[in-house]
């Protein structure tokens, strides 16, 4: 009989532990930048020897998959290069023509993302959606049409789509969305900065934010993948009908000119 306070330690292999670590970084548990538990919390978790686990980090840390920073412990490696430092980033943000086809590469990630969590989350992804949502609905209720910011409200919405799609349980499908996520903040930018000041435009966003969590939230998918894509659909419809409308007004200002 152990000790009290003493317990049976499973015996697995450095690269056992080593693929859980990786598991849990693919499923979203520990996220790129993101300070890894200390060793005893580890141990206890995950039901291993403390030499194990340290030959599981050192694995990692050849793979290049974490890093071990002076003074904090281990930390998630970026695993997506810097967006920066691509031209092709860019070249994308430069030319907003890609606006409308980022809404295109949404509705392909977020619609089926909403009908995976919708068939696939479990009671916790439900609490952290409906929380990020609470969030993102709270602020605009407070702060009011004409005092929001902006660039706190892409990100507050971001976050709620990201929720969403964190819950689908598919580790490829969150990890390019959350490789692009400059690129979708930005089209959630533009959204929101060319929307919101509308009144139309402000309750159709709110209102198809609510019907998509709650369709989510009852678990059920294929009402969530079709809000999902209508959403994204009325976005880029709002916006076209903006751009026409200045091209409109800019060229009857044109013409009240004197042209020599």
């Amino acid at each position: 009989m152990l000790p009290p306070g003493e317990r049976i330690v499973t015996a697995r292999t450095p690269d056992t532990v080593a693929a859980q670590l990786e598991q849990l970084i693919l499923d979203g548990v520990f996220r790129p930048g993101q300070l890894l538990p200390s060793e005893r919390r580890l141990c206890d978790r995950l039901d291993v020897s403390r030499s194990s686990l340290r030959e599981g980090l050192r694995i990692l840390r050849s793979k290049g998959i974490i890093e071990t920073r002076q003074g904090r412990g281990s930390v998630v490696a970026q695993l997506v290069p810097p967006r920066d430092d691509n031209p092709l980033m860019h070249l994308f943000r430069d030319h907003p023509r890609t606006l409308y086809d980022l809404l295109e590469v949404r509705a392909l990630l977020e619609g089926e993302s909403a009908r995976l969590a919708a068939s696939r989350g479990t009671p916790t992804d439900r609490v952290l959606i409906t929380r990020r949502y609470d969030e993102m609905a709270d602020y605009v209720a407070k702060a009011g049409a004409d005092s929001i910011d902006v660039e706190r409200l892409a990100r507050l919405d971001h976050a709620f789509h990201l929720a969403i799609c964190q819950a689908s349980h598919n580790p490829v499908l969150v990890h390019t969305l959350q490789s692009l996520t400059d690129l979708l903040l930005s089209s959630v930018f533009a959204s929101v900065k060319h929307l919101y000041h509308r009144p139309r435009s402000r309750e159709m966003l709110n209102r198809q934010h609510a019907r998509l969590h709650r369709a989510v939230i009852e678990g059920k998918p294929e009402l969530a993948r079709r809000v999902a894509l209508e959403h994204l659909s009325s976005i880029g419809e709002s916006l076209r009908e903006i751009d026409a409308e200045d091209r409109r007004l800019e060229r009857s200002a044109m013409r009240l000119e004197e042209w020599e």
